[in-house]
């Protein structure tokens, strides 16, 4: 019987497990000191002053976006220049508060933002850049930035599928206004659900505080009162005497992650460094195996950077025969992924949603026709990669 190869998959052990327990046993459920200790981690890990976790990586995007919309740099109506070959969660908050996305093309080579045309895409109404690191691989942070500073845009970094990427040699999450990540079982460490909001700004933090906890102004950690010493005594539009842990200043939800979920993330912090290195040399080892193959285009790593690859894509030159190829995989229980929403433009929920579109997006429709990724995470062994490259030469070799 074939062993099944998953595309994506998580590694969990003793060690997660008697921190769960230990959550549970403390009998502090919701945020605490495992929450704390994971925020600091974070913190330190994308070298930024603030990490504030959260219950997924779709709601840190959501809370970026909402917290640039609190502070009054974004509004309604405002254009945010992004892709189309994207997931879902990195362009629906724009959406949702009334920005209006600005797709532009990728580049074949790196799956990211074709940077030459950012500036092209730019009109009167642009005030930001939101950007995802595909698949792990940075987009061109240094021209992403030239732009930015030369306009006073802000940046969203989603760096959700690539933690522990680095481009020259600092890790990316620290060059945006916002970044964000996710703890998602498929991603580089789990809590199974799970994201994180990192900024440098101290307003910016609050307020994603703010709105991930009820919109409230009060800034009370869980199981404390009257932090600020004034708790019946703020001035604003509510009678005298209002509560502040019931005073709301901003449209918020409720996103937090719990204890229990951070618990396993602390201890998932220890085997970062050597998951990193997994996938980079599995990723390598692919490209090793298959850069030779004629029928493929094999992603390369932007300059400067060394990614932490979430996945191995492949574009396949010919058109047509990429649902073969999946379903040739699948019959040998090797798993295979698409490159997210493909062009998000064409999916069925954009029909009536209000976006634009500069130039053509030609190498994003061949992404969403041609291309797939295949597993590098860390649980793959060399007989696993190697069964895994012989069955795509395989096919190839086929004649389809």
């Amino acid at each position: 019987m074939l062993q099944a190869i998953p595309a994506s998959n998580c590694i969990i052990g003793k060690e997660e497990k008697d921190a769960m327990h230990l959550a549970v046993d403390r009998g502090w459920l919701t945020e605490g000191p495992f929450v704390k200790a994971f925020e600091e981690r974070l913190a330190s890990q994308f070298s930024v002053k603030h990490a504030i976790t959260c219950n997924s990586g779709s709601s840190a995007n959501l809370l970026a976006v909402a917290a640039l919309v609190e502070a009054g740099y974004w509004r309604a109506g405002d254009e945010i220049l992004t892709v189309a070959a994207s997931f879902p969660t990195t362009v629906n908050p724009l959406l949702l508060y009334g920005l209006v996305p600005v797709f532009v093309d990728i580049r074949l080579d790196t799956l990211n933002v074709d940077v030459s045309l950012l500036q092209k895409a730019i009109t009167t109404k642009t005030k930001g850049i939101m950007l995802a690191h595909t698949l792990g691989n940075p987009f061109d942070v240094a021209e992403v930035l030239k732009l930015c500073r030369a306009f006073n845009f802000r940046l969203v970094e989603d760096c959700c599928d690539a933690l522990g990427s680095t481009y020259n040699g600092q890790h990316v999450g620290r060059f945006g206004d916002i970044a964000t990540c996710s703890f998602f079982p498929a991603h580089h460490i789990t809590t199974g659900e799970g994201g994180a909001v990192m900024t440098n700004s101290d307003k910016l933090a609050t307020l994603i505080r703010s709105v991930r906890d009820w919109g409230r102004d009060c800034y009370c950690l869980p199981g404390k009162e009257n932090t600020c010493g004034k708790r019946f005594y703020q001035e604003n539009s509510l009678p005298k005497g209002y509560d502040h842990k019931y005073t709301y200043s901003s449209l918020g939800f409720n996103l937090k992650i719990t204890e229990i979920q951070a618990a396993c993330g602390v201890a998932q912090f220890d085997r970062l460094p050597t998951f990193i290195q997994n996938r980079r040399s599995n990723f390598a080892y692919l490209a090793g195996q298959l850069d030779g193959l004629s029928a493929l285009n094999i992603t390369r790593a932007t300059p400067s950077s060394d990614p932490s690859w979430f996945g191995f894509p492949i574009t396949i030159k010919e058109k047509g025969i990429r649902s073969k190829l999946q379903e040739y995989l699948a019959e040998r229980q090797i798993g295979s992924r698409l490159l997210f929403s493909g062009n998000i433009t064409k999916q069925p929920y954009m029909k009536h949603r209000k976006f634009r579109v500069y130039g053509e997006l030609t190498n994003t429709d061949k992404v969403m026709n041609d291309t797939l990724w295949i597993g590098v995470w860390p649980g793959l062994t060399e007989p696993m990669l190697e069964f895994v490259a012989q069955k795509i030469k395989e096919f190839f070799g086929d004649g389809f």
